[in-house]
């Protein structure tokens, strides 16, 4: 049967299932490594600067009533961001994208790529995309076996399409998408204010406690180099202690400063890159390949303006745009493109090229913004991915176009 030949792939001769799904948990495991880092750096932020500094340190109890009742709402909002960055529910590709069995038979038993390729192409004729390979075929995951949405990518890691894909994280375990765009956009910016404001508030007491350490160096350590005499407050000293101020907290304080210095510096240039992404309706996928339409390469063919874009991923109720709640316009299978991407559709002409008028219909996306909705057949030579199936045997075998970018397997 044609569902045979679906993600199959021949294990070696003494690959007994037993290693394979050791091997599988173990694979499974280690991708928390980098999430269970960063929540083993926040865990110790938290004890820095809440017991370290503002209990320990901080005299004033309106100052420290201030700093901790701030530090709890950006932790609050950091940690709720990044949870519902890496458990967010990353939906299925729609079934109807699915090749079904009779249509995958059909492929299969198809003697030439390019029969292979009208039987994609009579399938994906009703379906809502407009994005295209290089070649002008019909975006296909022989993985999957499905018809890819526009946007969407294979990815290797999670072994799915996913939709509206920006890119796999180590750092949240997930694949950033259009189900937790948004929330990775929170994540990002409460991340870079939970670091900006640890950085700004330890600030004095670091500048204190460097100057309070260089002034006993002056009035103790200098004695021992100059008579060759060990004193008690220069073995302080050299032991890491000097004074009232050299206790093991004050260390902490110190690194919490470094650290978050260090994270919001890289925090913030990622989250630029990505307000910029937001700004022009791209994906890092899209940033560095254009998507290709019927008309060619545009890298701004989903941008509908700034603020239009903006509320395509934070939705368009104000009071839940800084909330990790799920917010986002449509479906994530369609979007809205510019226009003259809205009016054109490639069809069949003498010479197997041309293109004609298109019709639209209305959506209730945001404010009324017009889909493509192709009105007759699309006859053009179909996407497949380079990705070969294992048991196709002597038969012609799908592949994926020859200007085909390995971004899609990231």
């Amino acid at each position: 049967m044609a569902s045979s030949v679906q993600n199959n792939r021949v294990s070696p001769s003494g690959y007994c299932a037993c290693c394979r799904t050791c091997n599988m948990y173990c694979w499974r495991a280690l991708k928390w490594i980098p999430v269970l880092l960063i929540v083993s750096i926040v865990t110790w932020s938290y004890y820095a600067y809440v017991l370290q500094l503002c209990i320990f340190t901080i005299e004033s109890t309106v100052q420290q009533c201030v700093y901790l009742v701030l530090y709890h709402i950006l932790f609050i909002m950091f940690a709720w961001s990044y949870w519902r960055t890496i458990f967010a529910d990353i939906k299925s590709i729609p079934d109807k994208y699915k090749l079904p069995e009779e249509e995958l038979e059909k492929l299969l038993s198809a003697d030439t790529e390019e029969g292979q390729r009208t039987v994609l192409e009579n399938y994906a004729k009703d379906l809502p995309i407009v994005t295209r390979t290089m070649s002008g075929s019909v975006r296909y995951c022989n993985r999957c076996v499905l018809v890819k949405p526009d946007r969407a990518h294979h990815c290797s890691i999670c072994a799915r399409c996913v939709l509206k894909m920006d890119h796999h994280c180590p750092w949240v375990n997930n694949c950033v998408c259009f189900h937790n765009y948004k929330f990775f956009m929170l994540f990002l910016g409460y991340a870079l204010l939970y670091c900006v404001f640890i950085m700004s508030t330890c600030l004095p007491y670091f500048i204190k406690f460097w100057k309070m350490y260089q002034e006993y160096k002056h009035a103790h350590c200098d004695r021992f180099i100059e008579n060759g005499s060990y004193t008690k407050q220069c073995m302080d000293i050299l032991n890491g202690d000097f004074g009232a101020a050299g206790s093991s907290g004050r260390y902490h304080i110190v690194f919490a400063f470094f650290v978050a210095l260090m994270f919001a510096v890289s925090l913030g240039s990622l989250f630029g890159y990505h307000c910029y992404l937001v700004s022009h309706n791209r994906t890092t996928l899209e940033a560095f390949r254009a998507p290709m339409f019927r008309g060619g390469a545009d890298k701004n063919g989903f941008s509908i303006g700034a603020f239009k874009n903006f509320k395509e991923v934070f939705g368009n109720s104000p009071n839940l745009w800084f909330l990790p709640v799920f917010t986002s316009l449509g479906d994530g299978c369609e979007y809205p493109v510019r226009r003259e991407h809205q009016l054109q559709t490639f069809t069949t002409a003498p010479d197997g090229l041309g293109y004609e008028s298109m019709g639209t219909t209305r959506s209730s996306f945001g404010d009324g913004i017009v889909y493509p909705v192709p009105q007759q057949d699309e006859d053009t030579e179909s996407l497949l991915s380079s990705e070969r199936w294992d048991r196709w045997g002597e038969r012609a075998r799908p592949f994926d176009e020859r200007e085909s970018s390995s971004y899609d397997e990231l």
